[in-house]
C-alpha cells in the first residue's frame, strides 16, 4: 500500500461558512480520486515552530506550537 500526504488548508472569507472549507476539501478529493488515490482521512499535526533571532535582538521573535492539517490518501 502506498501513502500520499498533501496539506490542506481551506481559505473561507468572512461571509462563507463552514459550507465552503468543506467544498475545497471536497475538490482535493475528487481531484486525487481522478489519480487513482483513495482518501482515508484529514490529520492534524502539531508542531514547534522556532523563533528568529533578529539582529543584534532587534526583531527577535519567540518560537511557539502551531498546527497543519494533513488530507491523507491510500493506493493498492
Amino acid at each position: 500500500m502506498q501513502y500520499k500526504v498533501i496539506p490542506f488548508v481551506a481559505t473561507v472569507q468572512n461571509s462563507q461558512g463552514s459550507e465552503a472549507a468543506a467544498s475545497q476539501l471536497q475538490i482535493l478529493i475528487e481531484q486525487m480520486s481522478g489519480k487513482g488515490w483513495e482518501y482515508v482521512r484529514l490529520e492534524s499535526i502539531e508542531t514547534f515552530v522556532a523563533g528568529s533571532n533578529g539582529c543584534f535582538g532587534i526583531g527577535a521573535s519567540p518560537g511557539g506550537m502551531t498546527s497543519f492539517s494533513m488530507a491523507v490518501f491510500k493506493q493498492p
